[in-house]
């Protein structure tokens, strides 16, 4: 089943679903990459700091399909906000790769307290203008980021990649994402090392439908509009993440879902606003 498209405010287009790629290293990880991409997934998600750029490569190369046909994302570490480093990072990123340019590339997170944020997104704007990046994009950005990214540059992200799941739905951020033209990304869509994949409701849910827990909360991704990026290392679990764009779950699924959400609801405690990655 082919998987959907999502226009960007730049005019790109990315998949519906992604395949993050965080853990997967070394040989075993291209394997795992060649496997989803051999079962039809065509977004690859990375990051300067997974240390896996050049597994990608690898994989995207393995692969035999057509470049163009893929969708390569990495992002930039805290360490190297300083405009001419940020510059080298990518081109590095690049190099580890072998690829020519990536689909995306994003600011990993916003490092308040480091304080260069708009710094290192000048740079990833210099970057696109030289053909390295075809689409720039953040992660963990709040309103108050975004909104001194677009006085300080004019230019807005195409994609806020944030922690996402039905206990932490992020109804206000997904909303100003939106409003403002922007697609959110979902990390953790499937609540990493929680009891999400068991919830009862989600169970009683899955049960109805004929699907499992995993493939009901990444529905409710697309149907909220986020776009999910579920990891896996087994084919047929890919195969399975993948599968979600042949039902659909009712208003009253989504409402009872979004009962699960909770104050509390971040994984790790990292909070954008004090939340610092290097």
């Amino acid at each position: 089943m082919t998987i959907p498209t999502v226009t960007l405010n730049d005019g790109t287009t990315i998949p519906a679903i992604t395949f993050g790629t965080y853990k997967l290293n070394g040989a075993a990880g291209v394997e795992a990459m060649n496997s989803a991409l051999n079962v039809g997934y065509d977004a690859l998600d990375s990051a300067f700091n997974y240390e896996n750029e050049g597994a990608v490569g690898r994989a995207v190369r393995e692969s035999g399909r057509p470049r163009e046909e893929l969708r390569v994302a990495s992002k930039l570490p805290g360490r190297h906000h300083d405009y001419d480093a940020a510059l080298t990072t990518i081109e590095e990123s690049l190099y580890r790769t072998q690829l020519d340019y990536f689909d995306l590339y994003y600011i990993h997170w916003p490092n308040p307290k480091q304080g260069k944020y708009v710094e290192a997104w000048k740079a990833l704007i210099e970057a696109k203008k030289r053909g390295y990046i075809r689409s720039i994009a953040v992660c963990n950005f709040l309103p108050e980021h975004l909104e001194r990214l677009k006085a300080e540059t004019g230019v807005l992200p195409s994609i806020n990649q944030i922690e996402l799941h039905p206990y932490f739905p992020q109804d206000e951020m997904r909303k100003w994402n939106h409003d403002h033209g922007i697609i959110t990304q979902a990390w953790s869509p499937l609540g990493r090392a929680s009891d999400l994949l068991t919830n009862p409701l989600l169970k009683t849910i899955a049960e109805r439908l004929g699907k499992e827990v995993g493939q009901v909360i990444l529905r409710w991704h697309h149907q909220l509009g986020s776009v999910p990026i579920p990891k896996s290392a087994t084919p047929e679990r890919q195969i399975k993440n993948r599968s979600i764009f042949d039902f659909a779950l009712t208003e009253d699924d989504m409402t009872k879902i979004a009962s699960l959400a909770r104050a509390d609801g971040r994984l790790a405690d990292q909070d954008p606003a004090t939340y610092e990655e290097f």
